[in-house]
C-alpha cells in the first residue's frame, strides 16, 4: 500500500486520537458559518482513513468515537448559548452540554466504525465498508429517541451546487453521496492513482445537479406576505419593561408604508410573540388587527388547555402558531408536535422535577405539551401552508403526513442560540426542506435571519442577524411534487443497505 498508510499504521495511538478528532473538527467546516464544504470532505476522507487503521474492533471503537466527538464539538459549539441567556441559573452547565451532547452523538459514528472493522479486512474496501456503516448511523440518529438530524454530513452541500439534487435523493442521498465521495477522496489518498475516481464522481453529480432547472419568478399578481423580525433578545425579551418596547416595535414594523405595489395580504411574527397566553390577548390581538390593516396575520403565542392559567399539574401548555382575521380573531391554530428535548420539556418529567431540573424554554410553570402532530392550513387566496414552529423545520418526513400543500412556512426564535452559527445553520435546514419537496417556504425569525426561500431552496431576500426589520415578498409559486416528496428515504435507505450486504458478503468471500 503506498500513499499515508504506511505512515498511519506507524503512529502512536494517541497521536492517532488527536489526527482523528482534527479531521472531525475539520468536516465540521463544511457547515455554517464556514460554508467549506471541499475541506469538509477532505476531513471526512482523513478521518475514514484513520479509522480503517485499527487493528481490533476496540480500536476503531475509540477512534470513531473521538472523530464523531471532533466532529459535533465544532459543529454544535451553539448548543451552549441558551445556557448563557440566564448565566446565573444556567451557565455552569454550558460545558457538560456540549460535551455529553458531542460524545453522545458520536457513539453512533463509534458503533459504525467497530461495525465495519469487525466485518471487513483492511485496506480499500474497509474504507467503503465504514462509510456505507456510517452512512446507516446517521439516518438512525435522525430517528432515534426522536431524533436529531442536525449537521449530518450531506448538510455540507446546503447552498452549493450540489443542493438541488436533495430534490431526487433527500438528505439522507446527500449524506450517503457524502460519505461515498469521501470513502473515493480516501482511497485516493492511500493509493493516489484512485484519485481520477472521487473527481469524476463528484463532476458527474454536479452535472446532475446542473440539470435539475431553477424555480420560477413569483407570477404577477402573486400574493404579498409581510415578515416580522422585531429583534428582541432572548435575556430581555420576557422582561416586564421591555415586553411593551418589544411587542410595539412588531406593530410599527407591521404597520409601515408597503415595500411593493401593493399592500400585504398576510404578515407574518416570529415564534412565542404575543406578549400573554391566548385566552388573556384579545386586546393584544386587536392591536395586532389594527396595525395589520386589511391583511390577516400568522403569529406565535402560547396557550393553556386543561386547567387555569395559574399552572397546574393539569394544565397543558401550548407552544402555538394562531391564524388571525384583520380584526385580530383566531381563525385557526397549530400546536407545536415536535418538542425540544431539555429545552421545552424534560424526559422523565417526575426524576427531574424530583432533581430541580427544568427546560430552559419552559413556560407557565410547566414545560410544554405536544400538540396533535403535523397539520395544513388553510390560507384561502393564499393557498394552504404546511407550518412548523421552530425546531420541527429540521425534521423532513413530517410533511408526508398531511395533504400537499402550496408552501411552508416557519416562525422560530432563535435568539436562544446566539448569532455566530446556530441560527445560520437553522437557516440552512429550512433550505433544504424547501428544496426537498419543491415549495418554497417562508421564514419569520425573532432575531434572524428570517428569510424568503424559493422551491429550489435559494434565498430570495433576507433581513440580517440582530436588526429589527420587515420585508415584503410575493410569495413564491410551488414546483410539482419531487421525486423525494413522492418517495421519502425509503429507495436510498434500501440502496444502502443492498450496497452495504454486498460489500460485506463480498468480504466474507475474499476471507475465505
Amino acid at each position: 500500500m503506498t500513499g499515508a498508510g504506511p505512515w498511519l499504521q506507524g503512529l502512536a495511538p494517541r497521536k492517532r486520537l488527536w489526527l482523528v478528532a482534527g479531521c472531525g473538527a475539520v468536516a465540521a467546516l463544511g457547515l455554517p458559518p464556514f460554508n467549506l464544504p471541499l475541506l469538509a470532505l477532505i476531513g471526512f476522507a482523513g478521518g475514514i482513513v484513520v479509522v480503517q487503521t485499527a487493528a481490533t474492533v476496540r480500536q476503531a471503537l475509540w477512534l470513531g468515537l473521538v472523530m464523531g466527538t471532533g466532529f459535533f464539538a465544532v459543529a454544535l459549539h451553539w448548543i451552549v448559548e441558551p445556557f448563557f441567556v440566564d448565566p446565573w441559573r444556567h451557565g455552569w452547565m454550558a460545558p457538560f452540554a456540549l460535551v455529553f451532547m458531542s460524545a453522545g452523538l458520536a457513539l453512533f459514528w463509534a458503533a459504525a466504525a467497530g461495525a465495519s472493522v469487525r466485518a471487513s479486512r483492511a485496506g480499500a474496501g474497509r474504507l467503503v465498508v465504514f462509510a456505507l456503516f456510517l452512512a446507516l448511523a446517521e439516518y438512525l440518529r435522525g430517528v432515534i429517541l426522536t431524533g436529531f438530524p442536525w449537521a449530518q454530513p450531506g448538510h455540507i452541500w446546503i447552498g452549493s451546487p450540489l443542493m438541488p439534487l436533495s430534490a431526487w435523493i433527500g438528505p439522507e442521498g446527500l449524506t450517503l453521496l457524502t460519505l461515498l465521495l469521501a470513502a473515493g477522496l480516501a482511497t485516493a489518498l492511500l493509493r493516489p492513482v484512485w484519485v481520477i475516481v472521487p473527481a469524476g464522481a463528484l463532476s458527474l453529480t454536479l452535472g446532475l445537479s446542473l440539470l435539475i432547472p431553477p424555480a420560477p419568478p413569483a407570477a404577477a399578481g402573486a400574493p404579498v406576505v409581510r415578515l416580522i423580525q422585531p429583534n428582541a433578545p432572548q435575556h430581555l425579551k420576557w422582561r416586564p419593561d421591555m415586553i411593551g418596547v418589544f411587542f410595539n416595535r412588531a406593530l410599527d414594523l407591521t404597520e409601515q408604508a408597503p415595500q411593493l405595489d401593493r399592500a400585504p395580504d398576510l404578515v407574518i411574527w416570529p415564534e412565542t410573540s404575543l406578549p400573554a397566553l391566548l385566552r388573556n390577548s384579545a386586546d393584544w390581538r386587536a392591536a395586532i388587527g389594527a396595525a395589520s390593516g386589511d391583511a390577516r396575520v400568522i403569529v406565535g403565542g402560547q396557550r393553556i388547555d386543561g386547567g387555569t392559567d395559574g399552572g397546574t399539574d393539569g394544565d397543558m401548555v401550548r407552544n402555538s402558531l394562531f391564524y388571525l382575521d384583520p380584526e385580530g380573531e383566531l381563525l385557526a391554530t397549530y400546536d407545536k408536535h415536535h418538542l425540544v428535548p431539555f429545552g421545552e420539556y424534560i424526559p422523565l418529567t417526575s426524576v427531574a422535577r424530583a432533581l430541580g431540573l427544568r427546560g430552559l424554554a419552559e413556560a407557565a410553570g410547566a414545560g410544554y405539551s405536544p400538540g396533535a402532530g403535523p397539520r395544513v392550513i388553510d390560507l384561502g387566496a393564499l393557498g394552504r401552508v404546511f407550518p412548523m414552529i421552530c425546531y420541527e423545520t429540521i425534521f423532513p418526513d413530517y410533511i408526508r403526513d398531511v395533504p400537499r400543500p402550496d408552501w411552508q412556512v416557519q416562525i422560530t426564535n432563535d435568539a436562544w442560540f446566539g448569532q455566530f452559527s446556530g441560527p445560520f445553520q437553522h437557516l440552512e435546514l429550512a433550505r433544504l426542506r424547501a428544496a426537498e419537496q419543491g415549495l418554497p417556504l417562508l421564514r419569520a425569525a425573532n432575531t434572524g435571519v428570517s428569510a424568503v426561500i424559493d422551491a429550489r431552496g435559494q434565498v430570495l431576500a433576507s433581513l440580517p442577524m440582530g436588526q429589527a426589520g420587515a420585508l415584503d415578498t410575493a410569495l413564491p409559486p410551488s414546483l410539482p411534487p419531487t421525486l423525494y416528496a413522492r418517495s421519502g428515504d425509503a429507495p436510498v435507505i434500501v440502496a444502502l443497505i443492498a450496497l452495504l450486504a454486498g460489500l460485506l458478503w463480498r468480504e466474507r468471500q475474499l476471507a475465505h
